[in-house]
């Protein structure tokens, strides 16, 4: 990601055109050579480097200053983000952030936090941004408690870069019928807390009359997964890429099936504080050029993901 250094070139013809001057002279016209050498060399570096890195113009200064953009991020939903067995983070959303990287010149540093504190972390600047397979919506970018409907926060603008829906999962050969969120009334959900689904399995419960939705959520979907498996609960809950992903991976495949469709599509967004219109912009126009490179189809090829690719950057295209 950093430019590489120019080899700086040398004063050749210094003594042929000084013949009868003294050693002070010769010294001083050399010298005064040297600068002009180092002069061109910055400037061949600086075409370099915006040649490597040509919209690192468009970030705070900052940002570019430091070289990082700070990512708070869950890092245990795959295949979006998630540790391998070495411990490195890997997934779509880490491969997307190192291409846009290489397009602004800083490096995406991921740092793992609780979903639900993110947005607090961005407010707090613990994070500059937040980009975890965060679903895009007026709540989130208003401040507004989708429960409640008061109002928390500044809230945050989004920089949408994936689409997804919200899908049920239960334990592979106990699908007990359920095919639909209604068919949740009376049996127990485990969801990760703060998520699409975990709105959605509260907001079902209120309709299910005397036979409510019994909830127990999670900090992370893992801990949802092995709650279930375990026989802790009727079905889980979680975005379609992470649902399908744990369906074709745990147990070998063995673990869960999926049941029903997929509901309330709606884009992921890369969330940054309001306010912070630079950084916004800069990651928009960054999304775009992997867009057209075509190296973001070959990150959702990658993962499986196709399903869910945008076009082009949307800011706050959430409903």
């Amino acid at each position: 990601m950093t430019a590489g250094i120019t080899r700086r070139t040398t004063a050749k013809s210094a003594q042929t055109r000084i013949t009868a001057i003294s050693a002070l002279a010769v010294a001083g016209t050399l010298l005064l050579a040297g600068c002009g050498d180092q002069t061109n060399s910055a400037d061949e570096g600086d075409s370099n480097e915006s040649s490597s890195a040509p919209l690192a113009g468009k970030l705070p200064a900052s940002i570019r200053s430091e070289g990082v953009i700070k990512v708070g991020s869950d890092i245990a939903y795959a295949p979006v983000e998630f540790k391998d067995e070495s411990g490195k983070t890997v997934g779509f959303d880490p491969d997307l952030a190192a291409a846009m990287g290489e397009k602004l010149g800083v490096e995406f540093k991921f740092e793992n936090g609780t979903f639900d504190n993110l947005i607090g972390g961005l407010r707090s600047k613990r994070y500059d941004i937040a980009m975890s397979a965060m679903t895009d919506t007026k709540d989130r970018q208003e401040g507004v408690d989708s429960e409640t409907g008061k109002k928390v926060g500044t809230g945050v603008d989004f920089v949408d870069y994936f689409s997804a829906g919200v899908s049920i999962y239960t334990n592979k050969g106990k699908t007990q019928g359920i095919k639909t969120w209604s068919d949740l009334c009376g049996k127990k959900i485990v969801v990760q807390r703060g998520t699409v689904s975990h709105d959605l399995a509260k907001a079902e419960s209120k309709k299910c009359g005397g036979k409510k939705i019994a909830i127990e959520s999670f900090d992370n979907d893992q801990q949802a997964q092995t709650r279930l498996r375990s026989g802790g609960a009727d079905a889980g809950s979680s975005d379609f890429p992470v649902a399908a992903y744990a369906v074709k991976t745990s147990g070998g495949g063995k673990d869960f099936e999926l049941v029903g469709e997929q509901v309330e599509a709606a884009p992921y967004g890369i969330a940054v504080a309001k306010g912070n219109e630079e950084l916004r912009d800069a990651l928009v126009a960054a999304l775009d050029a992997v867009i057209k490179d075509k190296t973001y189809e070959k990150i959702i090829k990658k993962w499986g993901v196709q399903a869910g690719a945008v076009t082009a950057a949307t800011v706050n295209g959430g409903k």
